[in-house]
């Protein structure tokens, strides 16, 4: 049932892409991405060589020179293989500047009876995204370290750890715009295997570099889906 709602949400969101109001949002998300990573990528670098010298052994990656691979072609390549991780506080910050405007496409097309949301207040809001980012940048530099002594059990553990902290970022800020902050943690309590599951299902396409540029929009649509999914189910539509 809850692989059945996820996949549901997910296609609906992609077949979405086809709207030209969408596929603007999309696009400017995108764009964003691509400059907010560029930006994480090079604070990285930056806080390495202060921390570690100007070379660095990275698990996996291996020998990092800042300054050679921040200001050379080697640049490119080497942001690709870090958006693996960086891509994650990335998504959590486009999801918080972008999510109104996507659930607004997706509610327009797909729940047109629905009354205007109430308005929430914007402490809240960003309360709730500082503290996820927080908690994301602290999960992922320690489960970073963890990675060089089980490299193959890697991947398992970036899409573990990130399906569970980004599935409960998009849906309490999807949730939260409709029903509050509070109602919104106690409904995420109680459905929060389907939310694990939809974000680990996220965060392996966001370990793609290339594909992880869209899924921060897509993924703000597919928890709009399963929000609304789960109010259905039980009777708060």
């Amino acid at each position: 049932m809850a692989l059945g709602v996820i996949f549901s949400s997910f296609g609906k969101a992609l077949a979405q892409a086809r709207d030209r109001s969408f596929r603007r949002v999309l696009w400017i998300g995108i764009g964003l991405t691509v400059a907010l990573l560029v930006v994480v990528y090079a604070t990285f670098l930056y806080f390495l060589q202060s921390v570690m010298g100007d070379t660095t052994t990275l698990p996996l990656i291996g020998e990092v020179t800042w300054i050679n691979d921040l200001l050379g072609w080697s640049s490119f390549g080497l942001m690709l293989i870090l958006s693996v991780f960086l891509m994650v506080p990335v998504a959590s910050a486009i999801t918080s500047l972008f999510l109104d405007e996507v659930a607004k496409a997706v509610e327009a097309r797909h729940y047109p009876s629905l009354p205007p949301p109430p308005k929430m207040p914007w402490w809240d809001a960003l309360r709730d995204t500082v503290n996820f980012l927080g908690v994301l940048i602290a999960a992922n530099g320690v489960a970073l370290m963890i990675y060089g002594f089980v490299p193959p059990l890697a991947p398992f553990i970036f899409w573990i750890v990130n399906g569970l902290l980004l599935g409960l970022e998009y849906f309490q800020l999807a949730a939260m715009r409709r029903i509050g902050r509070k109602a919104a943690k106690a409904l995420r309590r109680r459905h929060l295997g389907t939310i694990w599951m939809a974000g680990i299902l996220m965060a392996m396409p966001l370990s793609v570099p290339f594909v992880n540029l869209v899924i921060p929009i897509l993924g703000a649509a597919t928890f709009t889906h399963i929000y609304h999914r789960v109010a259905i189910k039980e009777g708060r539509v």
